[in-house]
């Protein structure tokens, strides 16, 4: 494998790492008035990268199998750089609406977003790890950007914290794979495992590993972050930890586990199913008693990836595309709703009380009309596209005979009903609150309006969203 291919599947990369070098140097000249400029240039350089990924080569490894650019990494960068671009347009309208300028939280979200592309990437446990430090790195400051505020600092500190705990356990699980395998390659481990079998080092590193990996998809028991970020964090740094990041996560988990270790399936299930069920009854239990729209949607985040985990226990080519389609409806249908959130201010100051959204339709009826629609999304009524991700994850376990997990999801999604339709409740039928100064700004409005959209459309235009997903999956484990 020549050089210049190597450079080629990492054309993405390239373009995000260099450019976002130069944004930084232009911001630190330029001075904060660069702000928008620097955000502007930050959603071409995501576009920009996308097509690069849409455009690059299939089936192709590079550094040595460090790095493979197949159409799983194709479909997961996609979504990535989506969630991304367009978090980043939130913050810019963010920070004018509050007449604040910081060009480097887009920086920072440029170079986050170029260690979720290595991560999902990486065919390698040592580049799987690089990028997933990159990643971290960026993460623990966009969380305690608000740094004139106790929450967002306290926020960030925990997650600094808990995140240095999560790397540990992630980096001894890979030590003891490697000391038991001999080798930290994907390709290679699956080779050794398959031949040797089920080794008891080999299955505590698994479970090590998991661990690690789970409290980046803030999943139960590893979940301890999740409310305090959502809430502390600047509205469009939470969009960003809720798509963008959720994604990457889920799509490094499933290529972490399926890809080394296909024939240890029923070692490493167990543990999956178990985090899949706690994540699922412990999201949809504690979103129950929340008063804050943000750490309502901290509780939903946990359950809605246990259901997404529920896929990557089926272990086959069908969980993977459940939990790639699942991921692509979750991005939109939460980035709607956070340009919904940032829309809840009232004289120019941000409220977050879900008492402030009492009588909403009385006040902004296009509003509080998104604001079901995704909400009912989220809860999975059918003919939403929230239902269609549920299906297929739930139609993957049932084939791969998790039949009792699978019901006790269901049994969690009727749960989260609850609350979703409480939500729904107060904005239409409580006394109305003073009105919301409205939405701001182009960017906003059609995020909303494309999230709506596609909450409400999925059903005849899914053609395009499970092909992709198909071949993403198949690309994973042929």
């Amino acid at each position: 494998m020549t050089l210049q291919t190597d450079l080629l599947v990492l054309l993405p990369e390239l373009i995000l790492a260099i450019g976002a070098m130069a944004l930084l140097l232009a911001g630190a000249i330029g001075g904060e008035k660069t702000a928008p400029l620097v955000s502007w240039g930050a959603i071409a350089l995501l576009a920009v990268s996308g097509i690069a990924t849409v455009m690059g080569p299939d089936h192709v490894t590079a550094f040595h199998n460090a790095f493979v650019a197949d159409g799983f990494s194709c479909f997961a960068k996609v979504l990535i750089l989506v969630g991304a671009a367009l978090s980043v347009l939130l913050a810019d309208e963010f920070f004018a609406t509050i007449n604040l300028s910081r060009f480097e939280l887009p920086v920072l979200m440029l170079i986050a977003t170029l260690g979720m592309m290595l991560m999902v990437s990486s065919a390698n446990f040592l580049s799987l790890y690089m990028g997933l430090e990159l990643q971290s790195l960026a993460l623990y400051v966009l969380a305690a950007f608000n740094r004139d505020h106790l929450r967002s600092t306290e926020a960030g500190l925990k997650y600094f914290v808990l995140g240095a705990l999560s790397s540990g356990m992630l980096l001894y699980g890979i030590s003891l794979i490697y000391g038991f395998t001999g080798s930290t390659e994907f390709a290679t481990i699956a080779t050794v495992t398959h031949a040797t079998g089920p080794s008891l080092g080999v299955i505590f590193g698994i479970v090590f590993l998991i661990s690690g990996l789970a409290f980046k998809v803030s999943a139960v028991p590893f979940h301890m972050w999740t409310p305090d970020v959502y809430e502390g964090a600047p509205t469009p740094v939470t969009a960003y930890f809720a798509t963008a990041a959720k994604v990457a996560a889920l799509c490094l988990f499933l290529r972490a586990i399926l890809t080394p270790f296909p024939d240890l399936i029923h070692q490493w299930r167990q543990v999956i199913v178990v985090i899949s069920v706690l994540s699922m009854a412990y999201g949809s239990l504690a979103a129950l008693r929340q008063t804050n729209i943000k750490r309502l949607m901290a509780y939903s985040s946990i359950g809605h990836m246990g259901y997404a985990l529920l896929g990557l226990a089926a272990g086959n080519a069908i969980g993977a595309r459940g939990v790639l389609i699942y991921l692509a409806i979750y991005v939109f249908t939460n980035l709607g709703v956070f340009a919904c959130i940032q829309a809840m201010r009232r004289d120019g100051k941000a409220v977050e009380s879900i008492a402030d959204l009492a009588g909403l339709a009385r006040t902004d009826l296009r509003l509080a009309s998104v604001f079901a629609i995704l909400f009912l999304s989220l809860a999975g009524l059918p003919p939403l596209a929230g239902f269609f991700g549920k299906f297929y994850v739930f139609l993957a376990a049932m084939q791969a005979g998790l039949v009792w997990p699978a019901i006790l999801g269901v049994l969690a999604s009727a749960i989260g009903l609850v609350y979703y339709l409480r939500l729904v409740k107060i904005m239409f039928f409580d006394e109305a609150a003073p009105a919301f100064d409205g939405v701001k700004g182009f960017g906003s409005t059609a995020i909303i309006a494309i999230s709506g959209a596609v909450a409400l459309l999925f059903i005849v235009a899914a053609s395009p969203v499970l092909s992709a997903a198909d071949a993403a999956a198949k690309a994973l484990l042929p």
